[in-house]
């Protein structure tokens, strides 16, 4: 299975006839810009090309009533003045004698992509789409938006696939208002939507895009929005809010920034319903920013590694503020805020301020500027690293001992080199558990592979060291990964794998032991959590203090050691794997004992090979000692490590 890309060229056809300003951003090269970016890079040849079809009025009408649809059917044969007045009856749209057919391709392409996901023909993929849809309600066009296309695909994968469980994530810089609208009293759909609000001065300037929106009657809880209440929000603001707020829900409901954020938020949504992600084109107007961030979620969907995320992360404080009222509201409705301290108390910071908002519609400069700046800066770092299609093969195993049973994927390489015997030895002398012949031979394969990491050759690779030498073979592979070009090393220990004490406490590792005996934090490089009771629990630590550490110390490599004792089921060491990807660009390095299943090392390399980790099972509440644990690191750690914070301190 792969990824599709569904397009179809028709949907250029619809263009503005008139002088507008407000609606000329919404322009064919919105499409066309980023298909030859996908092109270049490589990207397009790697998908399935699926040719967009029509959606039938009838599927139109799982959304939209008769009237509307026959309404646009008939501006087929409208002219241009017809077709001027009939636009100025919305807010922020225009028509054209094209509309009609692009908007039925943009729609069908949507369902198409949902069909060939969910009958298994592709793993995932994206629809590159126009008109967009998520202003559009049942029977008004709003903000260039004419059919719902997003909501008419979730009502046909309950209808025609018999879905139970869909999570919408809608993260244009504008509030979908229309998916809103249509969801909000069915729990069967969880949207989740963050936006530029600044408290109800961003157009659609609507008071239902605030926090305390939750949805009505059976859907309580299930309208999730995040208002961004100043401009400039960065990545670690918008991964906070993956974090803190949208993965425990969407874990809890068992639902199936610059560009390189995208790649990391796409991935982080891929460890839900089995990696079956269906990415839908809405907004974006800045021709470059958009084309950078339509291949960076591609990139992500083929399962290449995403880019080291720049800049600090460290929130905003008003992003802090969001994040907390958006808690509070949810906290009533949903176990794992409550958990996690969510007071369920709704304050008013961010609620609209008296007076009349004024209107910034989807084209206005100041957001021009914003995503001109950050679009200069992403084309520098893709200049500096020289960006080229990943190679075949991403990740290697080493293995240490016959193993039967191993399914690998065909691009996964079984690594049999070793370090040079005499180098090897040197690692080794310092430590007695190596002096055996078996122990010391799966040393010069580890190191050798971490060679092969460090250099680029692959991004990440896995392998089985014996018991009695577990802790030993970590201890040097910190060393040698600190040693030979890793500048940050994040080490993930779970088990009985303690942090050797002679280790330097420079700032370049950070060590953090999961399955320690107590919670305690000798240093704010050196973490110890007690094994999670519950998968509740583990998962819990996962969002709520492993994955933000990890952001926050932004390594340029991470080790995770499943050592002796580590007592974690395939999915959760799976699911570990898998989301450490991406705070380090990919290069994730994860050690086995032994005396681990062959399904372990399967389950692993597939995961760093880009693949979804298997389910968790059904939602379990974290027991109170693991929640007091987190709870008594977080208070910690928090003033040094700052994707920890999922509330204003100061406020």
């Amino acid at each position: 299975m792969g990824t599709a890309l569904v397009y179809h060229e028709d949907m250029t056809a619809a263009r503005l006839l008139w002088d507008d300003p407000e609606c000329e951003i919404e322009c064919p090269e919105r499409l066309t810009t980023a298909l030859e970016r996908l092109q270049q890079r490589g990207l397009e040849q790697r998908c399935l090309r699926l040719v967009a079809r029509e959606a039938s009025e009838a599927e139109l009408g799982l959304v939209h009533s008769p009237e509307y649809v026959a309404l646009l059917r008939g501006t087929q044969a409208l002219g241009t003045r017809e077709l001027q007045a009939l636009s100025k009856q919305y807010d922020a749209v225009y028509l054209h004698p094209s509309t009609f057919h692009c908007a039925r391709l943009a729609a069908g392409a949507a369902l198409q992509l949902v069909d060939a996901v969910l009958t298994g023909a592709v793993r995932n993929g994206l629809a590159l789409v126009r008109p967009p849809g998520h202003h559009s309600q049942r029977a008004t066009a709003n903000g260039f938006c004419v059919f719902n296309n997003v909501a008419i695909a979730a009502k046909h994968a309950q209808q025609k696939h018999g879905l139970h469980r869909i999570l919408i994530v809608d993260w244009d810089i504008h509030h979908g208002q229309g998916i809103q609208y249509i969801f909000e009293d069915d729990p069967s759909v969880l949207y989740f939507s963050w936006h530029r609000y600044e408290h109800g001065h961003f157009w659609p300037c609507l008071r239902e895009s605030d926090a305390d929106a939750v949805g009505r009657g059976r859907g309580l809880g299930f309208t999730v929005n995040l208002p961004w209440n100043q401009v400039g929000m960065g990545n670690a603001d918008y991964v906070a809010a993956f974090l803190h707020v949208l993965l425990p829900l969407a874990f809890e409901g068992q639902m199936l920034a610059t560009p390189e954020c995208f790649a990391h938020l796409t991935q982080l949504l891929q460890v839900l319903a089995g990696g079956r992600v269906c990415a839908v084109l809405e907004g974006g107007y800045h021709l470059e920013s958009l084309s950078q961030s339509v291949c960076m979620m591609v990139q992500a969907l083929l399962g290449d590694p995403a880019l080291p995320l720049s800049g600090p992360m460290e929130p905003h404080g008003s992003a802090l503020e969001s994040l907390q009222c958006v808690r509070a509201a949810q906290a009533p409705h949903w176990v794992s805020l409550r958990q996690q301290g969510a007071a369920p108390v709704l304050s008013s910071g961010t609620r609209c301020p008296e007076g009349r908002p004024s209107p910034l519609p989807p084209g206005e400069p100041e957001f021009k500027a914003v995503v001109t700046q950050a679009a200069a800066a992403l084309s520098s770092l893709l200049d500096q690293l020289r960006l080229h299609p990943t190679p075949p093969v991403r990740v290697a195993v080493a293995l240490t001992a016959p193993v039967t049973g191993l399914a690998l994927p065909p691009s996964v390489l079984c690594e049999e080199g070793s370090l040079p015997q005499e180098e090897m030895q040197a690692w080794a002398r310092p430590h007695e558990a190596l002096a055996q012949d078996e122990a010391l031979i799966a040393l010069g394969k580890v190191l050798y592979l971490l060679d092969r990491i460090l250099d680029g050759q692959v991004s990440s690779g896995t392998a089985a060291t014996p018991v009695p030498a577990a802790a030993a073979t970590l201890d040097v592979a910190v060393r040698y990964g600190l040693s030979h070009g890793a500048q940050r090393l994040l080490c993930v220990a779970v088990g009985k794998l303690d942090r050797p004490p002679d280790l330097t406490d420079d700032g370049r590792n950070l060590w953090l032991n999961i399955g320690g005996e107590e919670a305690t934090a000798p240093s704010i490089f050196h973490v110890s959590v007690p094994l999670p009771v519950t998968p509740g629990g583990f998962l819990s630590c996962v969002l709520a203090l492993v994955l933000p550490l990890a952001y926050s110390f932004q390594p340029d490599l991470v080790l995770v050691a499943l050592g002796p004792g580590h007592g974690l089921r395939d999915p959760q060491a799976a699911l570990l794997a898998a989301l450490l990807r991406g705070p380090a660009g990919g290069r994730v390095f994860a050690l086995v004992d032994e005396e681990s299943t062959p399904q372990l090392a399967t389950v692993l390399a597939r995961v760093l090979n880009g693949e979804a980790p298997p389910s968790l099972g059904p939602f379990s509440m974290a027991a109170p000692e693991d929640t007091q644990a987190l709870m008594y690191l977080r208070g910690r750690l928090e003033p040094r490590w700052k994707m920890l914070q999922c509330c204003d301190l100061a406020a």
